[in-house]
């Protein structure tokens, strides 16, 4: 799977200007915590050279663009867990790295019915730029930590952080948090049990998305092929928009999942 980094391939210099930051940020990285946070869509940042891609400013405000509210509840939840967190730095419009490459939704060019002009009829060198300037290097980065916890003697457990919006196509989404998964069961289960206990918030299993439509490249690269425990976390924007929310939603998955990593013992 591993592949050039940005900063040994020609292609890839070429898109990003010096300055700019590079494909990730790496939080924690001297914890010995076997817990590896990934935020996918941390970021609506565009590389200069690609120009936003064409599009109003506003839209990168905009769930199209970015997980709203994730980014700092990443940063919280890595404080929080002593835990090693990875994050994007460009916008997923840009490339999204928790897609498969060649999947059509990988560089879209109409995303929530938003024309995405600057990524229209795409040569196959182009889409090899943005490939190998993002989403190789962000990948590369997580086997090396995986790699960096398995040399520990400990078993990596991933959690990957997203968020969505209250409505979708004028349906109200009534869940709070969202625990999404495939066929590894060993941390979703008792989260969800646990998450329920408390009876304060609307839990979705596998809501409002599910984890095989479409598969994640995130969670079935690194967790499921790997056969590491992972999961992938939900939370409705409007909860996470502000700091308040992000500490208060930083405190209940801190809460329920540190119950579950205590709990599940993992071969």
């Amino acid at each position: 799977m591993d592949r050039p980094d940005a900063a040994h391939t020609p292609i890839s210099q070429d898109l990003l200007t010096p300055g700019e930051p590079p494909a990730w940020e790496e939080l924690n990285s001297e914890s010995p915590s076997p817990l590896l946070l990934l935020c996918d869509h941390a970021s609506n940042r565009v590389p200069q050279k690609l120009a936003h891609l064409g599009l109003d400013l506003n839209v990168f405000g905009m769930h199209v663009a970015y997980d709203i509210g994730c980014e700092k509840l990443t940063r919280l939840l890595s404080s929080r867990f002593n835990a090693t967190a990875l994050l994007a730095n460009y916008s997923r419009l840009v490339i999204d790295l928790n897609r498969h490459p060649g999947d059509g939704s990988s560089i879209p060019e109409v995303s929530d019915n938003i024309e995405i002009p600057g990524n229209h009829a795409l040569t196959p060198e182009q889409i090899g730029q943005r490939e190998e300037a993002l989403f190789w290097p962000y990948h590369n980065r997580i086997e090396r930590i995986l790699g960096r916890i398995v040399s520990r003697g400990q078993t990596p457990v991933l959690c990957s952080i997203h968020s969505f919006t209250p409505i979708f196509r004028g349906f109200q989404r009534p869940w709070h948090i969202g625990v999404l998964w495939d066929r590894d069961q060993r941390l979703s289960t008792p989260l969800l049990e646990s998450l329920r206990s408390a009876r304060r918030f609307r839990v979705g299993d596998n809501e409002p998305y599910h984890a095989r439509n479409p598969v994640g490249y995130t969670m079935d690269v690194h967790g499921e092929k790997n056969g590491y425990p992972h999961l992938l976390l939900e939370i409705r924007q409007d909860l996470i928009g502000h700091d308040d929310g992000v500490v208060e939603w930083a405190d209940i998955i801190h809460t329920h999942l540190q119950r579950v990593l205590t709990q599940v013992t993992v071969p």
